[in-house]
């Protein structure tokens, strides 16, 4: 028969979002974890002496997860540097776009600036982020491009009338862009307080295909279509002209390739290998700057060739550098290209994850089985499906369309399967929810909305779970071994035993609104047995035994067990999981 102790609350079903309050979630990050200690101690003493190694990556950025910031569009920290009156007769600071029912999205500078994100540092902490992600801080033009076509309210593919408050248009790729620095605050010395007093890494954002919009202006714009370097010297320049019209001979012009690639952005050469010198030493000024990790943007523009010599030469320097890339297609054996060796070997944000998660969680009733196609936890594509960064909505696509209940149940599922989570500033509220890049995605957050985020259901649930992955190493790069996944409900398993660490940690996760009991027999291991999430006793196993758990609607619990893995069944599966990551 089953040991069991009383669970700490008699029933769950009558947990509500709307009693969560600030001062519970802090509690659940600490939950079990002193009480704990004398059985954490024992597994390591036990993992010392196990020869079987179960885990998910070698890279210690598995333990990271990441909240990623639009540097203009978080909070304005410092009024000096938004320069409004910048661009002249084409002005760059706050420009709206009008739907006809009212509604507004903004492509002009806002204010956000390294300051908003350092005054903000202990909320993003709080939450049980360990990383942000800022969108490229480098130098931009400072008037809204005069080519192309108008952006208009829902518009895409358009560059007219926008300004480069997203950070993508650089022209000069070792030189901070005015807007978001202050005094006594460039970017080193933010780097160096996120790391120091708040234990968040940051996550330099780069680009290689393209600089800035280059030609079709119908007025000399004299910041648009040139690079600078570290010492400020014009180095190529687009001077205006259509890519065809671009002499090779001109050394200007040698940057950049005589083809169009994305609108009128230039089309950067990476076969020139003063381009690929320019552009990988900026990387690496950077890093000496405090970058922690790079996230690539459009990787599959650039043949990876470029990136097999620049992940070279990064990792030369710094082994252990971390990279990620966006390579938006939601063909996972397209993308698992960038993973291989033979291509540089990044990682890539899980794009058909993406899909998967928000077909699921956008939809009530939906089945929790969908998700399994996307994590290739065998014979994947991937060098390693562990290593990928998982997200449901970037600055890039509509907002993830999902109730408050399902933006928890995703992110119950976010920071416990498999990946490094990724979540967009403004998630944690819900902000703007299914709304497209120029309808809403990209608005400004604000002061004002991180006030109202730390009392918010999503916010707190999200802190919950967010907060054990933060202190549970199984759940950051555990192996992942599936159970249940019928409709409302999931069960599996994260396994580690690596070095002093031997733990496994049973996921249930509960997407519907009534209680639900798991009844756990499959792979379960004797012994003690602890649920992190709510603090809820421990159950002791025997042979035999099954671990019972109610679950609340829209809910997970966490249970814990520390020491090596003794059930054959499980070491078998774990086994055959090692040899296909």
């Amino acid at each position: 028969m089953m040991k069991q102790k009383l669970l700490a609350r008699p029933s769950l079903s009558c947990f509500t979002f709307t009693a969560m309050t600030m001062a519970l979630t802090l509690a659940l990050t600490a939950c079990t974890h002193t009480s704990h200690k004398a059985s954490v101690d024992s597994a390591k003493q036990s993992a010392k002496h196990s020869t079987a190694q179960y885990y998910g990556t070698d890279d210690p950025f598995v333990k990271e997860a990441v909240y990623f910031v639009m540097t203009d569009r978080f909070v304005d920290g410092d009024e000096s540097n938004n320069y409004p009156e910048q661009g002249g007769n084409l002005p760059s600071f706050d420009l709206p776009l009008y739907a006809e029912n009212g509604d507004t999205a903004n492509v002009g500078y806002l204010g956000g600036d390294l300051k908003g994100v350092l005054d903000n540092a202990q909320y993003i902490s709080n939450m049980g982020f360990t990383a942000v992600w800022l969108t490229p801080i480098v130098e931009n033009p400072d008037q809204q491009f005069s080519g192309g076509e108008a952006i208009a309210y829902g518009g895409a593919f358009k560059d007219g009338g926008k300004s480069a408050y997203h950070g993508y248009w650089a022209s000069n790729f070792y030189k901070i862009d005015e807007h978001y620095p202050s005094e006594n605050l460039d970017y080193k010395t933010y780097t160096n307080k996120m790391r120091d007093q708040f234990g968040i890494k940051t996550v330099f954002d780069v680009v290689a295909n393209h600089g800035s919009p280059s030609f079709s202006m119908p007025v000399e714009q004299d910041q648009f279509g040139k690079l600078y370097d570290l010492n400020g010297r014009l180095v190529a320049d687009h001077q205006n002209l259509a890519p065809e019209k671009l002499d090779p001979n001109n050394p200007l012009h040698q940057f950049y390739h005589t083809t169009p690639d994305i609108m009128q952005l230039s089309n950067l050469n990476e076969d020139n290998p003063q381009l690929r010198d320019y552009l990988i030493n900026s990387y690496l000024y950077w890093i000496e700057q405090g970058a922690d990790a790079f996230r690539i943007d459009t990787i599959k523009h650039v043949p990876h060739h470029f990136w097999q010599e620049m992940a070279a030469r990064v990792r030369a320097q710094y082994p252990d550098f971390f990279m990620f890339a966006e390579s938006f297609d939601y063909n996972s054996n397209f993308i698992a290209q960038h993973t291989l060796a033979k291509n540089g070997g990044i990682s890539v944000l899980d794009f058909p994850g993406q899909k998967a998660i928000t077909r699921v969680f956008e939809t009530p009733g939906s089945d929790y089985a969908s998700l399994l196609s996307y994590l290739h936890l065998t014979h994947g594509p991937y060098a390693n499906p562990y290593e990928l960064t998982t997200f449901y909505d970037n600055h890039d696509m509509p907002r993830m369309n999902a109730s408050d209940l399902g933006f928890i149940d995703a992110n119950n599922w976010l920071f416990t399967s498999r990946g490094i989570p990724v979540v967009y500033q403004g998630s944690e509220i819900g902000f703007m929810r299914g709304k497209a890049e120029h309808q809403g995605n990209r608005n400004y957050l604000g002061q004002e909305n991180i006030e109202i985020a730390k009392s918010h259901p999503i916010q707190q649930q999200l802190s919950a779970i967010a907060n054990i992955r933060k202190n549970v190493p199984a759940l950051q790069n555990g192996l992942q071994v599936n159970l249940e996944f019928k409709g409302d409900h999931a069960a599996f398993y994260r396994v580690i035993q690596k070095g002093d660490i031997a733990q496994t940690a049973l996921v249930l996760l509960n997407k519907s609104d009534k209680s639900h009991r798991f009844e756990i027999t499959q792979y379960l291991d004797k012994g003690t047995w602890t649920e992190m999430r709510f603090e809820q006793q421990a159950q002791t196993i025997t042979t035999g035994d099954a671990l019972l758990a109610d679950v609340a609607g829209h809910s997970v619990n966490v249970w814990v067990k520390e020491g090596a893995v003794v059930n054959d069944a499980l070491k078998n599966e774990l086994s055959k999981l090692m040899a296909f990551k």
